[in-house]
Formats: structure tokens, sequence, C-alpha cells
């Protein structure tokens, strides 16, 4: 499988079928968790803001995951110097970046009516900050650079440097003190939250990591072709 995403053709052999695919997936299960989420009851806490958490947990779930994908993309690209992970690691810095926002901004929804304002500066919340300021660094230095070589090396350094952070986000509620909660899905002693709540997230959660494949796929097929395009219009114009 690696040999088939590492290889321009196979790649483009794969993503024909896997992207749409994927695209099914992310309709069906976003149609089926957003109606279990406005069907679930409201929280005796919380009341209807309860519901925010189906789209901001998953949202923050996925921006780790696309930042993990950028990084890992990155180092593939600076030890295999292939450019097929270098336009992976191109085509998912936008897509982290925005799942990155919306977790920041439904985070701010959410923390306005349970903590009394729409901004701290609480440990989980900077290091997500600092996780959306890495992307935003990431894209500025890539437009910044001409020489797409040169540019794929400096943004990949800048990346690596940046998936120290993931830890950070990951594990800041138990090692600060903290107003944002705990993990409520993936504990040890399984998930402290009901099925009410629990499917519609898990739900979204799938939808928002098949989404996420499905574009990124796309994304990348993009990627491929203008570089190919490009490679024509200088043979041409040789």
């Amino acid at each position: 499988m690696i040999a088939a995403l590492t290889n321009p053709l196979r790649f483009m052999a794969f993503s024909r079928w896997a992207a749409p695919s994927l695209g099914v997936i992310a309709a069906v299960c976003g149609a089926a968790g957003l109606y279990l989420g406005f069907a679930a009851p409201p929280d005796y806490q919380q009341g209807y803001t309860v519901h925010i958490m189906f789209i901001h947990v998953p949202a923050a779930w996925m921006s780790m995951f696309c930042y993990a994908c950028l990084g890992g993309a990155s180092l593939m690209g600076l030890i295999f110097r292939t450019a097929l992970a270098d336009a992976a690691a191109r085509a998912a810095a936008p897509l982290g970046a925005a799942f990155t926002f919306l977790a920041l901004i439904t985070g701010s929804l959410w923390g306005r009516p349970m903590w009394g304002t729409w901004w701290v500066w609480d440990a989980r919340l900077t290091s997500v900050l600092v996780l959306f300021l890495f992307y935003l660094g990431y894209m500025a230095l890539q437009a910044a650079i001409d020489d797409e070589t040169r540019a794929a090396r400096a943004c990949a350094i800048l990346a690596l440097v940046g998936v120290v952070n993931l830890p950070i986000v990951h594990f800041s509620v138990n090692w600060w003190n903290t107003l944002h909660q705990g993990a409520s899905v993936f504990r040890k002693d399984g998930p402290s939250m009901p099925p009410a709540y629990l499917a519609p997230l898990l739900l979204l959660g799938l939808c928002y990591m098949a989404a996420f494949g499905a574009l990124w796929l796309v994304r990348i097929r993009a990627e491929v072709w203008r570089r190919r395009a490009g490679a024509l219009a200088l043979r041409a114009a040789g």
C-alpha cells in the first residue's frame, strides 16, 4: 500500500476511486451524526449548549490528526525526497488549518456560557492556538519561497518543529491546571458519556476524518496535475 501511495501513477489510480468513496462515507456519517446530535437531550448542566460538542470535539481531534499527517508527509519528503510526499504535506496544511479554526471558534462559543468568557489563556486553548499559528506559518512560508524544492524543505523543517506541540495539546489538561475538561471518550476505563452523546460524536468524528481523507486526496491529485502541467509548459517553452 505504501508503495502505491508513493508512486504518482499508482497514487492517481488509487485516489480516483478512494476519494469519492470517502466522500460518500463522510456524507452518510455526517447526516446520521447531525440527526442524532440534534435529537440528543439537553445536558443537566450545559443544557442545549452541549450540542456544540458534536461539532467542536471532532474538529479538535482533526486539528491534531491533520498536523500528524502533515508532519508525516514532511518527514517522508525530507528522507525520501519524493515530490508526492511534498505535495501531500502542502495539500494537508489548509485543511488542518480549517479544522483548527473551527475548533477554536466552536470552543469559544461553548466557553462563553460555560466559563463566562469567550477566551481564556488556558493551557489547552493556548496550545491549540499555537497549532493554528504553525499551520498559518507553514502556508505563509510556502507562499514566500518561489523555488518549490527549497520551499518544500524549509516548510518540512518547520512542520517537524511543530510536531513537538502535538503532545502538549493532548496532555495539556493533565500537565497543568486548566478550565478545559479532560478526556471523556478515549479513556482507559472507557467513555464517560452516555450513548445518546457518544453515538453522534463518534459518527461526526468519522465524518470529519472521511471528509479530510477525500479532500486531501483531491488536493494531492490537483497538486500532481499542477506540477505535470508546469513540467509540460517548461518542456514546450524549451
